[in-house]
């Protein structure tokens, strides 16, 4: 961890560019106003203070993590410096997890195809979109 750089405090949106949770730092402003950021399990404005120790609640996509800060930085670092602002819980890891694992297993029926379709195929899938043309 000494590689953190150590500060009072720093403005939410900024930390949460800083450790990686969102690409931009805009994106983690909107992300705050639209509610999906909860700071000790209350909706929080993009300028609060963020300090260790404070749990949050981050809905990103559809993944949701519940972590505690560890860290302050308010400049965006390598990816293992990110990690290192914060511990995610370990219930909050196998719920990810284990919806991956559901997406993952919802869409193993579907097969692309190997390739595109012929013109006949083709004909065929416009005439299923126009039933006025068979």
């Amino acid at each position: 961890m000494s590689d953190i750089p150590t500060a009072e405090s720093v403005r939410l949106d900024q930390w949460l560019w800083a450790a990686r949770f969102f690409k931009t730092r805009s994106l983690a402003k909107q992300a705050v106003e639209n509610g999906k950021v909860d700071v000790g399990g209350q909706r929080a404005k993009a300028s609060r203070a963020v300090r260790v120790g404070d749990a949050m609640r981050v809905v990103r996509g559809d993944e949701v993590f519940e972590i505690e800060v560890r860290g302050l930085s308010d400049t965006r670092g390598p990816a293992p410096v990110a990690q290192q602002l914060y511990a995610e819980s370990e219930a909050s890891r196998l719920a990810r997890e284990r919806v991956r694992a559901e997406r993952a297993a919802a869409r193993t029926g579907y097969q692309a195809p190997e390739t595109k379709p012929d013109k006949r195929a083709r004909r065929l899938i416009r005439a299923l979109g126009d039933l006025d043309a068979m």
